[in-house]
């Protein structure tokens, strides 16, 4: 099939089809529309940013396009893992929809339980949701999900991921055995096999891509960065990650930069902001106003990076995302595919950085087990300037100058160390005679910076057989519970008359 005009949907799809600037199928879509037309099952696998939306989208406004919604009785489900990707698939039905009259609802946290229950009750044709807050108003007794003739479940293998699985089983129980049910993932695990096999009616199975590939159009980089010490791993991994986004030029015209945790997508937004960068965060902790908003403007070009947790990796159709960013290594290996397919979408081009140190080896190890390619290294930008500093700095330097340099190193530590050298301290004069080794006197030097060095501290408490903590000199006395004992341990100690009569007595008698 070339176009969707031999796919059999109705002519007021087909037109709105037109009129969005489509013209040929995906794979997805031409494979599997014509079974979920026929009513039949389907189970859908195919990597993410194949229009698996519209896969499931067009055929069903074709279906309610004959018939009416009765109240608190959806004629249709769609159940999404996140509030994005639910009002993602809404606007689907509206660019879609938009020459017929059929009614919608979408089922999201963060909105007014009043506001949704009025839609319900009005009665829907399409029912949009997740699965936490559509149970919440089943629980209410606001909704009754007998009148279900369609179901879909997008993004399976990420409700496994957040949990949902008990809620989904849930759910199914509570639709007719007769409903239809169209089932899209880009993994297949063994759970969400089960579920498959428990809920679905002889399904057409539909792959159009290997489980776990990523597309050809995405060149895929690993920076692997080694952090000088782990005081500075965090500065140095934000600052590789800066590097690495300057570096790209005009070719970056928009990235998604995903972090594993909550905490660090606000910490990094804040970062680049700081540093001059246009960026946003965007998580599951904010409040759904803000996350519409921060995904609103991502889309319109307002904001240029967009720092997320795993709640963007899924499902969010943004077509012209040119650059993908994992600052961290994704700790499960399917999460790498979901999160690089955000670029590269709809045949484009796209480039997928993974900055990487070297505790996320075995990590890295799964995801090229899992993708079954080895992905190429590249240096890290930081670590790299910091070896041409070095270099530069021993090429400034003359060589014949190494040991006196290194008697300044040793007399600057021996200053701030508050003390001097042995040799110094057995013979002061031994200062002034000329360097064996280099054959150059140090000594003018030497004393300017003795003098002008400050008094060394007092040392504290004896240790290690009554020595302090500074070096003894000569015979100076030693200071601290040593030739100095506090007054009131000297103070003397008189005993009772009775007490000393009493022991006088015993030693007699014993």
């Amino acid at each position: 099939m070339t176009s969707f005009s031999d796919l059999d949907l109705d002519p007021q799809v087909q037109k709105a089809i037109a009129e969005a600037g489509y013209a040929e199928p995906t794979p997805i879509q031409a494979q599997a529309i014509p079974h979920a037309l026929a009513g039949r099952d389907v189970l859908g696998i195919a990597q993410t940013g194949t229009g698996k939306t519209a896969a499931f989208t067009l055929p069903m406004i074709s279906i309610l396009a004959q018939g009416r919604a009765r109240a608190r009785m959806p004629r249709s489900l769609v159940l999404c893992p996140t509030r994005e990707l639910a009002a993602q698939v809404a606007e689907n039905f509206e660019i879609y929809g938009k020459y017929h009259k059929l009614s919608k609802a979408l089922l999201i946290g963060g909105v007014s339980f009043k506001e949704q229950e009025a839609l319900i009750d009005r009665g829907v044709d399409v029912l949009i949701a997740t699965p936490g807050r559509l149970l919440d108003h089943f629980e209410r007794g606001k909704l009754l999900l007998t009148g279900v003739q369609i179901m879909v479940v997008d993004e399976a293998d990420r409700m496994l991921d957040m949990g949902f699985i008990p809620d989904i089983e849930r759910i199914f129980k509570l639709t007719p055995f007769t409903r239809q049910t169209l089932f899209f993932s880009a993994t297949m695990p063994p759970e969400i096999t089960r579920l498959t096999e428990t809920f679905l009616h002889n399904p057409v199975r539909v792959e159009v891509a290997r489980q776990a590939t990523t597309a050809e159009t995405i060149e895929q980089l690993v920076c692997r960065h080694e952090p000088a010490s782990k005081l500075r791993k965090a500065s140095e991994k934000r600052e590789v990650l800066r590097r690495l986004i300057r570096a790209e030029g005009e070719a970056l015209q928009n990235a998604i930069i995903f972090c594993n945790r909550k905490r660090d997508v606000d910490v990094l937004a804040k970062s680049l902001v700081k540093h001059g960068l246009q960026a946003a965060a965007l998580h599951g902790d904010l409040d759904q106003s803000v996350r519409t908003r921060t995904l609103n403007g991502f889309r319109d070009g307002e904001i240029k990076l967009l720092v997320a947790s795993d709640v963007a990796a899924r499902g969010l159709d943004i077509p012209n995302v040119s650059h993908v960013f994992n600052f961290d290594v994704p700790g499960h290996a399917e999460d790498y595919v979901h999160r690089i397919g955000r670029t590269g979408r709809a045949g484009r081009k796209g480039k997928a950085l993974t900055i990487a140190l070297p505790e996320d080896d075995k990590f890295l190890a799964a995801i090229e087990e899992l993708v079954r390619r080895e992905i190429p290294r590249i240096d890290s930008p930081l670590t790299g300037g910091r070896k041409a500093d070095d270099a530069a700095d021993a090429a400034e330097a003359p060589a014949e100058d190494a040991p006196g340099r290194a008697a300044r190193r040793g007399g600057a530590e021996r200053r701030r160390r508050g003390g001097r050298s042995r040799r110094s301290a057995a013979d002061p004069a031994a200062e002034g005679a000329p360097d064996a080794a280099s054959g150059t006197a140090d000594s003018a030097p030497a004393a300017e910076e003795d003098a002008a060095a400050p008094a060394p501290a007092q040392p504290g408490p004896a240790r290690d057989g009554g020595r302090g903590r500074g070096s003894r000199r000569g015979d100076a006395p030693v200071l601290g519970m040593g030739d100095h004992v506090p007054a009131f341990l000297l103070r003397e100690f008189r005993r009772p008359r009775a007490a000393a009569s009493a022991s006088s007595g015993e030693g007699e008698g014993g």
